[in-house]
């Protein structure tokens, strides 16, 4: 396969857990969280110019060219690394924008690693995730392309293997402002410590649910309508919530039941998705 020509995936991550166990000085938060990707991925396609500029030739409207995080990551590979090659990004979102699934922190990922191997930079997994870092808390996570127990404000990792279930998830058809959420003056931020190997009997609870649901009542709804078939959870700080099944037709059976409730509502996203312990872009990347 060409690498050029290639639909590059970014997938969509979940947080299974989410705490906060402090704030720094500087404003920042100090998270305790467990990332999973899933099979839900966006596509991005890269095309080479010499001519050194980024642009974004297709990709959400809702985001501005300018300030979407593959141009601001192509643009950070480019200081960083002196090139005078410039790139045309093609953006196909599957990912809910805004939506506590990391799309814009995968596609980001997804660019650094594109951009490297067809700017043939030569830049390790390390490098890589520096760069990303200073874009956003979540864009290491993906760049290093393991199910992790991370700390700080997200970029501490330790590789953790929860089990590959599937999910049934629901994005409900709003925006939540996640500075919003993290300014919020009733959200819990000194939830206790915990340690990687405590995981097993620690609570498994994303501290931002309160916080969410008594801003975003279709938040609460949809948790309330999944409820229904399992333990429901939001992911980061909204507005997809989940719930696990053992397998892929357990999932699809409580979507199909699901549909012939009365609180079903039919503008919101619906996906029946596996998560996945290794990056579904990292598997791409050995095929090329």
């Amino acid at each position: 396969m060409n690498e050029q020509n290639a639909n590059w995936p970014a997938p969509a991550k979940l947080n299974l857990m989410l705490h906060i166990t402090g704030q720094r000085a500087d404003g920042y938060h100090e998270l305790q969280t467990v990332f999973q990707f899933l099979d839900l991925c966006d596509e991005l396609d890269f095309d080479i110019t010499a001519d050194g500029l980024i642009s974004r030739v297709e990709g959400p409207s809702s985001i501005e060219a300018a300030s979407d995080l593959v141009v601001r990551s192509a643009t950070a590979l480019q200081r960083a690394c002196g090139t005078s090659s410039g790139v045309n990004i093609y953006v196909r979102k599957h990912i809910p924008v805004g939506a506590g699934l990391g799309g814009g922190s995968s596609d980001a990922a997804t660019t650094l690693h594109a951009l490297n191997r067809l700017w043939q930079l030569g830049l390790d997994v390390d490098q890589l995730a520096d760069i990303g870092l200073a874009l956003g808390a979540d864009v290491p996570v993906f760049v290093r392309g393991f199910a992790a127990f991370a700390e700080g404000v997200g970029e501490r990792l330790q590789p953790l293997s929860p089990d590959e279930c599937w999910y049934l998830l629901i994005t409900p058809d709003v925006h939540v402002s996640t500075a919003e959420i993290f300014s919020a003056q009733d959200l819990t931020r000194d939830c206790p410590t915990i340690k990687i190997c405590d995981l097993s009997t620690a609570g498994w609870d994303n501290v931002f649910v309160p916080v969410v649901t008594r801003r975003y009542p279709e938040v609460g709804k949809a948790l309330g309508l999944l409820a229904g078939f399992g333990e429901a959870k939001m992911s980061g700080t909204g507005a997809s919530v989940f719930a696990r099944f053992d397998n892929r037709q357990r999932a699809e059976q409580a979507l199909a039941q699901m549909k012939t409730s009365s609180d079903w509502v039919d503008s919101w996203r619906y996906f029946v998705c596996q998560g996945r312990n290794r990056s579904p872009l990292f598997d791409f990347m050995n095929t090329i």
